[in-house]
């Protein structure tokens, strides 16, 4: 599973549509589906603010876990 089927698969588990997703990223329905569809590429821009908008670690995205982890705050110092 990549990045990709990993986003798809948030979207999917949210209950949203790639409308919304789109709305997120000021793109159309059809622009996001061609990513989803692998037609066209994902910017790192995009990729962070889908980050945010889920509120996940981009780590899970990337594949370097296996489930969903929150973005730290800012605030919670790290270890």
């Amino acid at each position: 599973m990549d990045y990709i089927d990993r986003l798809v698969a948030m979207r999917l588990d949210n209950d949203l549509s790639q409308k919304a997703v789109a709305a997120v990223l000021h793109k159309s329905q059809q622009g996001y589906d061609h990513i989803e569809k692998r037609r066209a590429k994902l910017s790192i821009e995009d990729f962070v603010k889908l980050c945010v908008f889920y509120n996940i670690d981009p780590n899970y995205f990337l594949g370097f876990c296996s489930r969903p982890v929150a973005l730290q705050d800012e605030s919670t110092p790290q270890k």
